[in-house]
């Protein structure tokens, strides 16, 4: 007896982008949408001619393993780009350029450590000009705490726009109008309308090719409470974490989630004898969904980032600042680069 087919997202099948876009906007989802569909049929749903259609309904039956040589991940690597922080010391700590697209980062911290400005400068510096080192891209900003306050994505984008146009011709700047624009909030209230967007948001980065970078602040807000079922919470979280990885690595965009800290009681031998430390919520798993892990911190007055998870970055602390410019360097440091586990081949 033949296997049976497993359900797949349309979007993993190896069609070219048009063909998935069609199929999106079409409303078809997963293989099991197509499974009973005619050739012709589909042919004037997606307005397309009946070779291409298919051509679409063989790949469900070739069901075809997709593959990509050490070379081909070689090139994508060191062609991978970057979203600056506008912090020297933090870039340096990511590689040297920023926030990587093709990767998920956790930044972790408790409340005040700046969680929500290093995202809204994300998000800013997402939309910087080509000819100014950028990506000059849009951004997707998911609201879970109601904490996205515009007026302050005014005055960061009004202090990144005065640096990058200092002593340079300021024919090719933008408006504080067009940054704003650029940026899509989604305002997120429970938990249910958080995994539903996620659940759709193929379409929208589909019709949005130029976004590049997507910031959940913070993912943990609505999974902290009122779940009597905590299995229910684990295949959710686990779902959510599966379809952000495919977003950063099928969009090339980078992936960015907040989270909290939570308190974790170890018991000693007596009352006496327990110890607390502060480590990011939602369990020790959830430090699988990420590629790097950040991890923020007050120190002598002082914020610090430390790069505890990367599979190809060295631990490493560092300072930063939060001013009324956004997120900077601290004054007097002077950023160390931050050598890989492993040298990429030249």
């Amino acid at each position: 007896m033949p296997m049976k087919q497993m359900q797949r997202p349309v979007s993993t099948l190896n069609l070219d982008q048009a063909l998935r876009t069609r199929l999106h906007n079409a409303g078809y989802r997963t293989t099991a949408d197509l499974k009973d569909v005619a050739a012709d049929s589909l042919a004037q749903q997606l307005k397309v001619s009946i070779d291409q259609a298919m051509s679409v309904l063989k790949q469900l039956k070739r069901d075809p393993l997709v593959s990509v040589s050490a070379l081909t991940a070689l090139t994508r690597e060191r062609q991978r780009s970057f979203v600056t922080t506008s912090c020297k010391a933090f870039d340096e700590m990511l590689g040297g350029s920023g926030v990587p697209a093709g990767r998920v980062t956790e930044i972790c911290g408790a409340p005040g450590m700046g969680k929500t400005q290093i995202g809204m400068q994300l998000c800013v510096n997402a939309q910087i000009l080509s000819s100014q080192g950028g990506e000059h891209g849009e951004a997707i900003y998911i609201d879970t705490e109601g904490s996205f306050i515009v007026e302050r994505v005014v005055e960061i984008a009004e202090a990144t726009l005065e640096a990058l146009n200092a002593g340079k011709d300021s024919q090719d700047s933008q408006t504080i109008e067009q940054f704003l624009s650029r940026i899509h909030v989604f305002r997120i209230h429970s938990y249910v309308e958080q995994v539903a967007l996620i659940n759709q948001l193929d379409d929208f980065l589909t019709e949005h090719p130029k976004v590049k970078v997507l910031i959940i602040d913070s993912i943990a807000f609505h999974f902290r409470q009122n779940f009597a079922d905590m299995g229910l919470r684990t295949r959710l979280l686990n779902g959510m974490a599966q379809h952000l990885r495919r977003f950063a690595e099928e969009f090339d965009l980078a992936v960015v989630m907040m989270n909290q800290m939570t308190t974790r009681v170890t018991r000693g031998q007596g009352s006496d004898n327990d110890s607390s430390v502060l480590v990011p919520a939602l369990g020790d798993s959830w430090g699988h969904a990420c590629t790097n892990r950040i991890i923020l911190s007050w120190q002598y007055e002082v914020r610090y980032a430390a790069l505890v998870k990367s599979p190809n970055l060295q631990e490493c602390t560092i300072p930063y600042a939060i001013t009324s410019k956004g997120v900077r360097d601290v004054p007097g440091h002077r950023p160390a680069t931050n050598p890989r586990k492993r040298l990429l081949p030249t």
